[in-house]
């Protein structure tokens, strides 16, 4: 989980920076996914959000979503269909993400020599990437742990 009364800061002077508008919503739905151990689907952050806000519809919070990660804010995890606050929105460059099976941890990696490698052997087969998503799927050391003791 994130520190997330700094990733809020962050969010904040990054959007003010880019001149887009966190609206409320916005902020809610990323203070949601930031609390949450681990992704967040859709519709269980809708089923929070409505518990607050009565209006609110599947398209309040996709709409909510696609901001975030277009801002760089929050990543889709494509093998789970949910949602992780990014704890380092500054780094423009790709990422890998590493999830626990066990206790759904999620762990953010930069390894930008990877996300190069790929993009160059693409571009050598005539590829245009347009989205790349690494996840590696595995147990954490704690949840390796508690099963070794028990």
């Amino acid at each position: 989980m994130t520190d997330s009364r700094a990733l809020m800061q962050q969010a904040e002077r990054q959007c003010r920076r880019r001149g887009v508008r966190f609206t409320p919503i916005r902020q809610r739905v990323l203070q949601m996914i930031a609390d949450t151990r681990g992704g967040l689907k859709a519709y269980d952050l809708l089923d929070r959000l409505a518990a607050e806000h009565a209006s609110a519809r599947p398209p309040t919070v996709y709409r909510a979503l696609d901001f975030l990660i277009d801002q760089g804010l929050v990543h889709r995890i494509e093998s789970l269909n949910a949602y992780v606050a990014c704890p380092c929105p500054e780094h423009a460059h790709g990422f890998q993400l590493l999830i626990c099976r066990d206790c759904g941890r999620v762990e953010e990696l930069h390894l930008d020599d990877i996300n190069d490698q790929l993009g160059r052997r693409a571009r050598e087969l005539g590829f245009a990437v347009q989205r790349q998503t690494i996840e590696l799927l595995g147990r954490c050391e704690a949840c390796r742990a508690a099963t070794a003791t028990s």
